[in-house]
């Protein structure tokens, strides 16, 4: 015979979810576990602000594509990847002029969000340089 798992009642139900917020407060005030929970306008807010990031980057490696082959095509004596540096330089710091004008914290900026702007730049320069050139 098979035994069948007994859910809880409505009633043991509210006590264990009451028991499960206890010992999640009860965690984060020893510094064990501490999450903060979003509210909508937060969410809403950080989602237009990754959009205007992902805009920006890919504008900025749009126009560096467009310069790059402007000023050394497909014939060039310097190396790509000299360029390519060259320009993850100057979108880093273009980038850190342009957010704090539209409004957008640098200064939360952890090493994660640098590198997914700059992978950006980067990324479009290289496939806008090479569409250009064929």
């Amino acid at each position: 015979m098979k035994k069948e798992a007994r859910q809880p009642s409505g009633k043991n139900k509210q006590i264990t979810t009451q028991a499960a917020s206890e010992v999640k407060q009860e965690k984060s005030a020893k510094g064990i576990l501490s999450v903060k929970q979003r509210t909508p306008e937060e969410k809403r807010k950080a989602h237009m602000q990754g959009i205007i990031k992902t805009a920006v980057a890919s504008i900025l490696g749009v126009v560096a594509g467009i310069l790059a082959n402007m000023q050394y095509g497909m014939g060039t004596e310097t190396k790509w990847y000299a360029v390519l540096t060259i320009i993850a330089v100057l979108a880093y710091y273009a980038q850190r002029l342009i957010y704090p004008a539209i409004k957008i914290n640098t200064k939360e900026f952890g090493f994660k969000d640098w590198f997914y702007v700059e992978f950006l730049v980067v990324d479009f320069c290289l496939v806008t340089w090479t569409l250009l050139l064929n």
